[in-house]
């Protein structure tokens, strides 16, 4: 039985072997409630480069899971039946860059009622940077150069602004907006998430330590800034299984050729 439609949100991810990057990849494959999840990986925000993907596969092999991706950019050659693929899923990641080129792209190739379907039916949803932007009503981007507003897919209602701590213009842009009339919603510092039910955030967490998630709203006093309490994430206990290594082996072998 399918859960209740989720999204998380990361405010900044590496899909490397770094412990931290790993106890948040982690936690996303143990919010999907199944053993061995499939997971799609949808590079579109930053054009669908090879090293993503490889990096993507190379992260997911350190669990029992079944990865996949989907290059918009090569249709033409990689046929792909988006609406089979991604419903098939148990999560769909999304990975950070343009957040304009994100929805344009999205659009252009009617991902954004796909991804809504897949949502409704219970596909745990996940992104970081532009890939958590895209589900809220709007955010702050730097698509263009200097962080500005934007519109997202309003899966989810308010605003998101991500590398909150490392990205101080970032910070003063999203503050700015929501003073002038920007919803309110939430920033999230690298290396941290968001997790929603519904419409409504239920957990924060981090795997790097000192990372925060901030509501953001405003009131008759002005702009103000509450740290929502994140749940710890411990790095994950992988043990060496020759199985699985040999099975690595073999898939890093395939995309060597």
């Amino acid at each position: 039985m399918r859960a209740a439609p989720r999204i998380v949100a990361l405010g900044g991810h590496d899909l490397s072997t770094r412990p931290h990057e790993l106890a948040v990849l982690e936690h996303m494959l143990a919010l999907t409630y199944v053993d061995r999840p499939r997971v799609c990986m949808l590079p579109t925000a930053s054009g669908d480069p090879h090293d993503a993907i490889h990096r993507f596969y190379t992260a997911l092999d350190r669990f029992d899971a079944r990865p996949s991706h989907i290059s918009l950019f090569r249709l033409e050659r990689e046929r792909v039946d988006l609406r089979r693929q991604l419903m098939e899923q148990d999560l769909i990641y999304v990975d950070g860059g343009s957040l304009l080129n994100l929805v344009a792209i999205w659009r252009a190739h009617s991902l954004p009622s796909l991804m809504r379907e897949a949502w409704r039916a219970g596909v745990l949803l996940a992104g970081q940077s532009a890939g958590a932007m895209c589900w809220f009503a709007a955010s702050i981007t730097a698509s263009g150069g200097a962080p500005q507003a934007a519109k997202g897919l309003g899966f989810l209602p308010g605003s998101l602004c991500v590398h909150y701590r490392r990205d101080p213009a970032r910070r003063t842009a999203y503050l700015e907006a929501v003073s002038s009339g920007l919803p309110g919603g939430y920033a999230i510092d690298d290396g941290a998430g968001l997790l929603f039910e519904g419409l409504r955030a239920v957990e924060a967490f981090a795997g790097r330590p000192g990372a925060r998630v901030v509501r953001v709203d405003r009131d008759e006093d002005g702009i103000q800034e509450a740290e929502v309490i994140p749940i710890p994430l411990r790095p994950p206990a992988l043990d060496p299984d020759p199985a699985l290594e040999e099975m690595r082996r073999h898939r890093l072998a395939l995309r060597n050729r």
